[in-house]
């Protein structure tokens, strides 16, 4: 029997959820046992996968939009969605990171690590090299997990950093999911079964080393937090 779009959707999304221990750095933010250093270089290794995502999403919405299939509008749309939001997000990053300390020589300084900067070079190869609408299902997926990781670092920031609402707004902005963002994901993920059916093999590929890359961005930061000096 053919599955729904949502019944898609949900089953990929439980099959790739990250192992809860995944994310060792969490934890540490989570009690105020972070260093700042630490929450610094959080800011900066976002700066650089938010501007790298950005233009991966607008790629697939070019690819997805001149793909002339019955998916390719609906995917279209929803990856132009995320670019917008990734150009929201950076708007809000800034007050994160001058809370951090960061100021422009401290940026200009900064050596990206290459842990973090697997995330985004891995999207933007989906954005050369995956089929749309299955990188909108792997996609889908990985956002239930970054955004439960918003959320407790917002709260955290509010409760034991002592950052007010304008610092904690990166977080904040992606703690809880975008207005029609899930419809058109539904749409997306819909068009493909439409248009022949999507490779949940690939799917699944695709969303496992999504989830892979993620956990070593956060890895990265914990083993900086404990690499710098009391």
């Amino acid at each position: 029997m053919t599955r729904t779009a949502r019944e898609l959707l949900e089953s990929t999304t439980g099959k790739l959820a990250p192992d809860p221990h995944a994310n060792r750095l969490l934890p540490l933010i989570a009690r105020g046992a972070a260093r700042r250093d630490t929450l610094a270089a959080l800011a900066l290794e976002q700066r650089h996968v938010i501007a790298a995502d950005r233009r991966a999403f607008l790629h697939l919405a070019e690819r997805s939009a001149a793909a002339g299939t019955t998916a390719g509008p609906e995917c279209a749309a929803f990856f132009n969605m995320l670019a917008e939001g990734e150009a929201l997000a950076q708007d809000r990053l800034g007050a994160y990171a001058a809370a951090c300390g960061v100021d422009m020589a401290r940026e200009a300084a900064y050596e990206p690590l290459a842990d973090c900067q697997a995330y985004p070079a891995y999207v933007a190869w989906l954005a050369l090299n995956g089929s749309p609408a299955e990188v909108v299902l792997a996609l889908s997926a990985n956002f239930a997990a970054w955004g439960g990781y918003c959320a407790t670092i917002a709260d955290s920031l509010r409760r034991h950093y002592g950052f007010d609402d304008a610092p904690c707004g990166f977080f904040d902005f992606f703690a809880e999911p975008a207005p029609g963002l899930e419809q058109r994901a539904l749409a997306a993920v819909q068009g493909g079964l439409d248009a022949g059916g999507l490779n949940e093999s690939d799917v699944h590929h695709y969303g496992r080393l999504l989830q892979t890359y993620e956990t070593k961005f956060w890895h990265a930061l914990w083993e900086l937090d404990q690499r710098i000096a009391p």
